[in-house]
């Protein structure tokens, strides 16, 4: 998590207007005699002018330190060696990967799927299936065994024979003896691609032909077609089963809150209050719009769609989550296709649709570059690849093998033997389970030519394309970055442990306890209640006591939390100054709250053990500090003073 926080603000920081990208390619500064250049320079400041806290760092001179800081740290990290890392070229390989998709699919590749996908997002399709699994690498006679096997069952159904009773005799589905084969309603994207279009093509009532995919073969029989329940907004009150105290554990607080909405307090005000769901309570309550299967909580959906009228509140609901109290606002008029079609491009871009989707892109980049078949024959390699090489432990001298045996050519790149075992020695832990070589060669082969495929247009696109470039290097850098500070910083901080208590002590002013208090904190939408709750604190009653003595015939009166709380805690009202005893009653966010203090702490030194992680980040900032001066000690940087003055001239710095 971590590297992706770090990587987005890379990225974000970084690739700003790629317009300034070839304006001016000046020579602005070396590090030891590379040149960056002025527009380099211009993208990264004016995308991070606005993220820059020292007004004395947004000048020209001032970031101008914080960039070159930046470039050191990318060219230690080369003199480190971590591009050589697997982790970096992977994780690049996926970026790049991601990225030049924006490039070439675009409508032309993905519009008649995504069109297709919403069509079908209007229906939920009610299906059985009867399975024989085979998968893609089973033997040659298995898999025809297990198609005429399916063949069979097909005409048994077509002539009449019960498909429930022909899943349960024949099915090789999981609990097939209890499902019958049934899968229920289902919509878009929740199926395998051939799956999804066999049950959306077959009428109602009908078998299908038989289907493949990487479970085996399937046939289905439609039992139903139905128009797909709308969108709905929802807003809700959720109390977390894992925030709880002693005295109040999630239903009962639950059930407090449904008493009092059922009193006819505001469900916002509750909801900004009570509700654990922080994202949403701050709203009021309010969710995303969403419809049936969106959520994959059948309990939580159930309830939103057994709401009729807008307004109407449901009994408590308890999920995975928690409990919850739900709210019908609205029930939406269903999207066009434009208001959706990002949302279905981006999906048809996965899952099983991709294999289509990258048929189609590999054909255009055949198309454009220019692809030919070689000499070369696959049945060659059975010969030579061991069959230790189905337990992805083999080894192999690429230098005994032809060298003027081409597989394929794309562009102008001869594509041979040799490209091929390579691919296969650098992949084998991570390639398929294949059951004999043949499968192996041949299901590798097509994903050798597809990354082959891809890597050669990524290649010519970096070449070619000034914006492709640009992001790439950012997200480069950035990758590189993390790793050096990770191994010169992060780590070493984590690991020092005698270095943050020496830092800790040097610094013990910055580590103090804010004041606090041992209290029991009373909410109630009513002012009286917690006037009388004052007077029976008074009378010497416990906060037990006062709670049950107030709450009673499924009423709820008072709301009770009880703990240590900090200034600044989201339970005490911002008004409130901290002291022991009965404080005044306070309004906040429609709720009256009373807090009664036990005991006052005031403000205190930390010791070590009690600062935590907050001393992790600090003694990071300080290594990082000295890190980055050794670097500037390490390398040369020259400035090119006539093309600074001149960037300091056009931006009026």
């Amino acid at each position: 998590m971590k590297k992706i926080i770090f990587l987005l603000v890379v990225v974000t920081v970084l690739s700003g207007s790629i317009s300034w990208a070839q304006n001016n390619n000046e020579v602005l500064l070396e590090i030891n005699g590379k040149p960056i250049t002025t527009s380099e320079f211009k993208r990264v400041y004016f995308k991070n002018l606005d993220l820059v806290q020292e007004e004395d760092q947004k000048s020209i001179d001032g970031y101008m330190k914080l960039f070159i800081d930046y470039k050191l740290k990318v060219e230690e990290a080369y003199a480190q060696g971590f591009e050589q890392s697997g982790t970096y070229q992977k994780d690049l390989a996926e970026y790049e990967d991601q990225l030049s998709r924006n490039y070439l699919f675009e409508d032309r590749v993905t519009a008649d799927l995504a069109k297709e996908a919403f069509e079908r997002s209007k229906s939920e399709v009610d299906v059985s299936h009867i399975l024989i699994m085979c998968g893609y690498d089973s033997k040659p006679k298995d898999t025809l065994e297990a198609y005429n096997k399916m063949r069979s069952i097909r005409e048994k159904a077509l002539n009449g024979a019960d498909f429930d009773s022909l899943a349960v005799t024949y099915s090789e589905e999981p609990n097939v003896e209890t499902s019958k084969g049934r899968l229920g309603y289902f919509t878009v994207f929740n199926m395998i691609y051939a799956f999804e279009t066999a049950a959306y093509n077959t009428p109602i009532g009908d078998i299908s032909d038989i289907i493949r995919t990487t479970y085996g073969y399937h046939i289905l029989k439609v039992h139903d077609k139905r128009e797909r329940l709308p969108q709905v907004g929802i807003s809700h009150i959720m109390i977390s089963a894992k925030e709880t105290d002693s005295l109040n554990d999630a239903k009962e607080r639950i059930d407090e809150i449904y008493s009092l909405l059922q009193q006819g307090e505001s469900f916002e005000s509750l909801a900004k209050q009570y509700s654990d769901d922080k994202g949403s309570g701050k709203n009021g309550g309010k969710l995303k719009p969403f419809s049936k299967g969106d959520l994959r909580s059948d309990r939580f959906e159930s309830a939103a769609y057994n709401l009729k009228d807008q307004g109407e509140i449901s009994k408590p609901v308890e999920t995975k989550l928690g409990w919850h109290i739900l709210r019908l606002d609205s029930v939406y008029p269903k999207p066009t296709y434009e208001e959706q079609r990002e949302f279905y491009e981006k999906r048809v871009a996965k899952g099983s649709r991709s294999k289509t989707v990258t048929n189609a892109v590999n054909q255009l980049i055949k198309d454009q570059f220019g692809f030919k078949k070689g000499t070369g024959n696959l049945s060659f390699f059975n010969e030579i690849i061991p069959d230790e090489a189905l337990k992805n432990s083999w080894q192999f001298d690429v230098d005994t093998l032809p060298q003027n045996k081409v597989l394929f050519t794309l562009g102008v790149r001869d594509y041979t033997y040799a490209d091929f075992i390579n691919y296969l020695l650098k992949r084998q832990t991570r390639m398929p389970r294949y059951r004999s070589k043949d499968k192996l060669i041949t299901g590798m082969y097509d994903f050798f030519e597809d990354d082959m495929i891809k890597e050669y247009f990524r290649e010519d696109l970096e070449k070619t394309n000034d914006e492709y470039a640009s992001l790439v290097k950012e997200y480069r850098d950035g990758l590189l970055i993390f790793e050096v500070m990770g191994k010169n910083v992060w780590e070493k901080a984590r690991k020092d442990t005698l270095g943050q208590k020496a830092y800790f002590e040097a610094h013990k002013q910055n580590y103090r306890w804010n004041d606090r208090v041992d209290a029991n904190v009373f909410n109630s939408p009513k002012k009286e209640v917690l006037n009388e709750v004052i007077k029976m604190l008074q009378e010497g009653k416990t906060a037990k006591e006062i709670k049950e003595t107030l709450n009673k015939n499924d009423q709820v009166s008072v709301i009770l939390r009880t703990g240590t709380f900090e200034k600044g805690d989201k339970e005490l009202p911002e008004e409130y100054v901290l002291s022991k005893g009965i404080s005044k009653v306070f309004l906040q966010n429609d709720t009256y709250i009373l807090v009664q203090a036990n005991e006052f702490s005031p403000s205190s030194q930390k010791t070590f053990e009690e600062v935590g992680g907050s001393i992790m980040g600090d003694y990071q900032n300080k290594l990082e500090k000295e890190w980055v001066q050794s670097l500037r000690e390490k390398y040369t940087v020259e400035i090119h003073k006539k093309a600074l003055k001149k960037l300091k001239k056009e931006l009026g710095s």
